[in-house]
């Protein structure tokens, strides 16, 4: 799985919405500045991920995007997912059920599947909370 600058993007800017919580909002503008990303790329992912439901936006004078739950409350798997779509490291499992007519005799597809848990896992397990304060993993992943 390689995560493109839209997710890494989607990323930093829900990072800097949780850093900027106390404003009213925080328009696309300021987010692309701070974040060095052009404002229409800015556009694209802040419409993503108000699809997903995880920022909505504020008309007006001081309009902008603000997040719809704490940090502590969304995952690094929610916006990657808004940012990415999907996150299968293989395209065989994007699809449910899996089309591949391969799939009932593949010997990789359990290692496949295994890796996509453990992604998932991690990726849930670490919270826009966690990155906003600086994450440092508890332990190392590979042993």
């Amino acid at each position: 799985m390689k995560v493109s600058t839209k997710g890494r993007y989607a990323l930093r800017i829900m990072i800097d919405l949780a850093e900027h919580a106390e404003a009213e909002a925080v328009s696309v503008s300021e987010l692309s500045a701070r974040q060095d990303v052009s404002v229409k790329y800015a556009e694209a992912i802040v419409a993503a991920l108000q699809r997903a439901g995880l920022i909505h936006s504020r008309r007006g004078k001081t309009g902008g995007y603000a997040l719809c739950r704490a940090p502590s409350e969304i995952t690094v798997w929610d916006i990657l997912s808004a940012g990415e779509g999907s996150l299968s490291a293989v395209s065989c499992l994007c699809e449910s059920p899996n089309l591949c007519p391969r799939a009932p005799r593949c010997k990789t597809l359990p290692f496949w599947r295994a890796l996509n848990g453990r992604i998932s896992e991690f990726c849930k397990s670490v919270t826009l909370s966690d990155l906003a304060q600086g994450y440092a993993p508890q332990e190392s992943i590979i042993k």
